[in-house]
């Protein structure tokens, strides 16, 4: 009997520290549920995704804004042209020398119009709406890295759990060993003594794979990679909110981003009709440009050569007609004509005209126009357009109203659910307490010899069920408390 107490002591001492080191969490970094969020919205695709599309609004709100800007437009033209004449009717007409061509010019025009203005508006109310939808997928991801969070600390628990229930069958599959060798047991107690213990540890293993598969799917969530050995810490308080039902619907009401996208869209809606109804108005457009063109020919030789022959001609034609008037006695010219002569400074400037090209334009004149236009019959286009933009306002408007009925069934559900979770968690840890009470009687109970090992692991059977449930009580009301957050749209703690 001395040999069986000491046994006895040695077993409960060996359980202590057991209980102890599978309650101590492994080393590894520390993840809170701050951190996870602050992570999932830097790095998760589908809200990058979702951010992308303000980029895109931003930008159509700037073109929505510069159709009030004129456009301007720009071109730059050059052609080259061979040396040989062309005929027409038989008359040849053209340059034989290779010319090259050069052309720009420069325009603007401006389109104002009422429907431009009713464009503007409805832009306004789609990036306003956009906002909303991005605001509504940060809600939706604060909701899945929550619930993510909670499920991954929930099989956390668990496993713990597993692990203690592990000390325990280990524990008692030694003391049926001890009573087996001081003879006060037998052999079939230690056979089931083992099975136990080799059921809780698959039990255990399975757990903990679980636990590490919650934790990889968290990380999935944040986009970032998983970190091996990663702890869940933060706050598991089993607090109703101090917020009456009343006051949580009409935070809803106004704080949910999806009803604020849906009034947004409706509001876009509305502008679209108007931006239909502007094709009964009239526009205006005003245009301006400006041109210029330069050319050059190949063979700046043959250029000179003709000018210089033109000199000559026009001087030998002088001559003669100033000799004509002179032999009958008429005022002439004649010293004028003599002084008519190719020189170099006519050769530089034939030189100096060829070297513009090709962006020393000659410029040509300017155009300015105006115009008013009043569309009076379409086909039908513009009924049709306006029809269609008024359905789409009816739409808009039934998807905000659905998706008002639905937040406020949403958070009523959530917030009876959390009042019945609170209900569950306080009897759950009321049944924990005496089952885990129960649990220990009959362990001394066993020790003692008053009863088998059936009705020990009966007994922790019972611990294992009410410590399960407790479990699953708490964080169903945390997940329920995350799925009211995410009705209301907002964090209520």
């Amino acid at each position: 009997m001395r040999n069986l107490l000491l046994v006895l002591a040695c077993l409960g001492t060996a359980s202590v520290l057991g209980a102890q080191s599978a309650s101590t969490p492994g080393q590894g970094p520390v993840l809170t549920l701050a951190d996870a969020l602050t992570l999932a919205r830097q790095n998760n695709p589908g809200y990058l995704t979702a951010q992308n599309a303000q980029r895109t609004a931003d930008a159509q709100l700037r073109a929505a804004y510069g159709a009030f800007l004129p456009g301007v437009n720009t071109n730059f033209s050059g052609s080259f042209r061979e040396g040989r004449q062309e005929f027409f009717g038989g008359v040849g007409f053209g340059a034989t020398n290779d010319q090259l061509n050069s052309s720009g010019s420069i325009s603007a025009g401006l389109q104002l119009s009422m429907g431009a203005i009713y464009a503007l508006r409805a832009q306004r109310a789609s990036n306003a709406a956009v906002e909303a939808d991005v605001s509504a997928a940060e809600n939706n991801l604060r909701q899945q890295v929550t619930a993510q969070f909670i499920t991954a600390r929930q099989a956390e628990a668990r496993a713990i759990l597993q692990d203690t229930l592990l000390t325990t069958t280990r524990a008692q599959l030694e003391l049926a060993q001890a009573r087996l060798t001081v003879g006060s047991g037998n052999q079939l107690e230690v056979q089931r003594a083992e099975v136990a213990n080799g059921q809780q540890r698959v039990a255990a293993l399975n757990a903990r794979n679980t636990a590490d598969i919650e934790v990889l799917r968290l990380y999935q969530l944040m986009g970032v990679p998983a970190v091996a050995g990663t702890r869940l810490e933060g706050p598991l308080d089993v607090n109703l909110p101090s917020v009456a039902l009343a006051d949580l619907l009409d935070q809803a009401q106004r704080a949910n981003p999806t009803i604020d996208a849906a009034r947004r869209r409706e509001q876009q809606a509305t502008r679209g009709v108007s931006q239909a109804r502007s094709a009964y108005l009239p526009s205006m457009s005003l245009n301006a440009s400006v041109s210029g063109f330069t050319q050059r020919f190949t063979n700046t030789g043959l250029v000179i050569a003709q000018q210089q022959a033109g000199v000559e001609s026009s001087r030998a034609s002088c001559i003669r007609s100033e000799e004509v008037r002179d032999r009958v006695g008429l005022p002439n010219r004649l010293a004028q004509c003599q002084a008519i002569q190719w020189s170099p400074e006519a050769e530089q400037a034939v030189r100096d005209e060829q070297g513009r090209f090709p962006l020393d334009f000659t410029r040509q004149p300017y155009n300015l126009s105006a115009s008013f236009s009043l569309p009076l019959f379409n086909g039908f286009r513009r009924e049709a357009d306006v029809q269609q933009a008024t359905v789409q306002r009816r739409n808009a408007e039934n998807t905000r109203r659905q998706e008002e009925l639905r937040v406020t069934t949403e958070v009523s559900a959530a917030y009876l659910t959390l009042t019945a979770n609170k209900q569950a968690v306080d009897l759950q840890e009321q049944n924990s307490r005496t089952a885990r009470t129960a649990l220990s009687l009959a362990e001394e109970r066993y020790r003692a010899g008053a009863i088998n090992l059936v009705e020990l692991i009966q007994a922790r059977t019972d611990f294992e069920r009410a410590e399960t449930d407790r479990i699953n009580a708490i964080y169903d009301f945390q997940r329920a408390f995350a799925q009211l957050e995410a009705a209301v749209g907002r964090p209520l703690r």
